[in-house]
């Protein structure tokens, strides 16, 4: 299990993790999440390290990996970039995203990163009444809870608006010890908020969007999840000529390894 870095682009030095050999598979965490804090990825990695080349890597201003300024969306496209040459050493490589980060590897294939498949679990989209839209304004209020030194306002803002979790509940988070980590990441919520886009808008996802993906691409949802987040896994589906959707064993947004590793070895055999 090597761990190391990489330099991307702009000088911002990355932290992986890889697991066996073989064509690559990167992994990509949602919102607030980093190698440390999301155990699956690891247990996925371990259960697919038999045949292929697993990295989970640290996306930048979390865990291990350093952080630029300022921050642009096409630095985290570059970030893979360095994942899949440097460490992939420019195999044929599958990217698979965890919600919010399932965005970002849309945005960083349509970018024309070096990507033969996508896998994406629960990516962004409201198209219709199914949640509430964010609200036009939160980039800007998480851009100003950083700026006024209110990390945590900002993560309350990300629970309640995009993650839709109730204001109550929230609170009582805030109280928790695991808070402090939630709100040493807080900086980079912004940075998934621009990476989602406009897909939360309610409106339809625009045709221009992802227009240039031509490979195969997975997507998935747990199929007890949240309601709105089966449906904008549909409306993602749909959007793309070239995807499969694909119901899986899981709820509120998560799966376990064994099924997701199952279903990424069953995609990759079959395209």
């Amino acid at each position: 299990m090597p761990e190391g870095t990489v330099t991307s682009a702009d000088g911002t030095t990355i932290a992986y993790t890889a697991w066996g050999a073989g064509d690559p598979i990167v992994i990509i965490d949602g919102a607030t999440a980093y190698r440390a804090a999301n155990p699956v990825n690891q247990e996925t990695a371990e259960l697919l390290a038999d045949e292929f080349l697993v990295i989970n890597y640290d996306r930048r201003g979390r865990g291990e990996s350093g952080d630029t300024s300022p921050y642009v969306v096409e630095r985290e496209f570059e970030d893979l970039e360095a994942i899949i040459e440097q460490v992939g050493h420019g195999r044929p490589a599958t990217v698979f995203g965890w919600s919010s980060g399932a965005n970002l590897a849309l945005n960083a294939a349509q970018d024309r990163v070096p990507i033969t498949r996508l896998a994406l679990f629960e990516p962004n989209a409201a198209i219709d009444d199914a949640r509430p839209p964010l609200p036009d304004d939160y980039v800007e209020r998480l851009d100003a809870a950083i700026a006024d030194g209110r990390p945590g306002d900002a993560v309350a803002l990300f629970m309640t608006a995009a993650a839709m979790m109730p204001e109550e509940a929230v609170a009582e988070m805030r109280e928790q010890d695991f808070w402090v980590g939630l709100e040493a990441v807080a900086p980079t919520i912004a940075y998934d908020a621009r990476q989602v886009g406009d897909t939360l808008s309610g409106k339809p996802l625009r045709p221009e969007l992802w227009k240039h993906i031509d490979i195969p691409v997975l997507v998935m949802h747990g199929v007890d999840t949240w309601p709105a987040l089966a449906a904008g896994s549909r409306a993602i589906a749909a959007h793309l000529p070239t995807s499969t959707l694909a119901p899986v064993a899981g709820e509120q947004h998560s799966t376990t390894a064994d099924v997701l590793a199952a279903a990424l070895r069953e995609f990759i055999k079959e395209n």
